[in-house]
């Protein structure tokens, strides 16, 4: 009887301890995803800044000026949870920020421009910051993955409804290619 107990009372420890780790791995990868999500807010609070600069020097830019701002309205329109959403959304939009950095490269005066130097280099900072927070979350959703399908884990956690989260990544092929560099 007591050995019976006994295996009784270690296998709902053992449980407490998988459920524990569940738990502790999920939110691991929601306070990531939080990093992520605070890091393309501050990108797309720096973008209005820098359109209105880029505005000034090249007004026949419209267009892609334009397209910048629809990006942004539709990256910050994608519902929190939805990262494969975001992550398209987000991968437009530094495309196009791409084509108003490179607008900048005609325009000498702007690049001279201290205004428009300062927020290039907050851009940069931030598209770092991005970057090293997407590794994090990539990290964290990893680690939940790898507990949510791993025996005997999978089994507690297909009975607490513990489900894989999705990567960040790119998903545009175009912007995983090497760049040509020709002299």
């Amino acid at each position: 009887m007591y050995i019976f107990l006994g295996i009784v009372v270690l296998a709902v420890l053992y449980l407490i301890m998988v459920y524990n780790g569940l738990v502790r791995a999920r939110q691991m990868a929601e306070e990531a995803w939080s990093g992520i999500d605070v890091q393309l807010k501050r990108r797309a609070d720096l973008i209005p800044n820098l359109l209105e600069t880029v505005k000034g020097y090249a007004a026949h830019e419209k267009t892609v000026l334009e397209e910048v701002v629809a990006l942004r309205n539709k990256a910050q329109s994608v519902p929190s949870g939805d990262v494969e959403g975001r992550a398209v959304a987000e991968g437009l939009l530094g495309q196009a920020l791409g084509r108003v950095m490179a607008i900048a490269e005609a325009y000498p005066d702007l690049k001279a421009n201290q205004n428009f130097a300062d927020l290039q280099r907050s851009l940069e900072t931030i598209e770092g910051e991005i970057q090293m927070s997407r590794r994090y979350y990539n990290g964290a959703a990893r680690d939940l993955n790898v507990r949510v399908e791993s025996f005997p884990s999978n089994l507690v956690a297909g009975q607490f409804g513990f489900s894989k989260k999705p990567y960040f990544e790119i998903t545009n092929e175009a912007d995983r290619a090497v760049p040509t560099v020709k002299f």
